[in-house]
């Protein structure tokens, strides 16, 4: 089994890395093998509506010169995704969106070729307009008939300079439960508990 994560944030290696890397350590443990995507200084382009897609339905984006289809065919291989992004102002970064966008459209050309994968949010923040982010990242899940894993909290660590995160206890355990909830989950949907 294999988790994909999706990291959005402009900044490599940041607060949002270090959450996702907290759920990974869970997933690893349980034999579950990882692989993080970073989008910051890749090149990734908002939807352009041709609906290419839903005429090819090759599970492809017909823009080929970005990262996206890259991004799409690990989904695809994947029986997990974690999509994951910092707050800015008070919604996903353009990076993340412009991957829920292409990725999304796609799947739905393509009679909802995530579903019932299991897909987790996970959201760094300063101070305020999580929810918003959370809710964003999962409405990518639910549309896509994928199956979400709750955790004791919000999929949410708080902290602005690179690391503050390790300072929230209850954010680095909130993602240590999505973590062991999604070994979980991945392991009864494919009949190995």
């Amino acid at each position: 089994m294999k988790v994909v994560a999706f990291n959005g944030s402009a900044r490599k290696d940041g607060n949002t890395t270090i959450l996702v890397r907290q759920v990974f350590s869970e997933l690893e443990k349980e034999g579950i093998d990882t692989e993080l995507v970073q989008l910051a200084g890749q090149t990734i382009r908002g939807c352009t509506a041709c609906a290419q897609c839903f005429k090819k339905k090759n599970q492809r984006c017909v823009v080929e010169n970005d990262i996206a289809n890259q991004c799409i065919e690990k989904m695809l291989a994947a029986d997990g995704i974690i999509l994951a992004s910092p707050t800015y102002f008070a919604d996903v970064t353009t990076e993340i969106k412009a991957l829920i966008d292409r990725a999304g459209f796609v799947a739905r050309a393509n009679d909802d070729m995530f579903k019932r994968k299991v897909g987790a949010a996970v959201v760094a923040v300063r101070r305020a307009g999580s929810i918003h982010v959370f809710d964003s990242l999962n409405h990518f899940f639910l549309i896509g008939q994928m199956i979400i894993p709750g955790s004791i909290y919000w999929n949410m660590g708080f902290g602005l300079a690179k690391g503050d995160v390790e300072q929230d206890e209850e954010g680095l355990r909130t993602m240590q439960i999505l973590g062991q909830n999604m070994a979980w989950l991945l392991k009864k949907t494919s009949g190995q508990a």
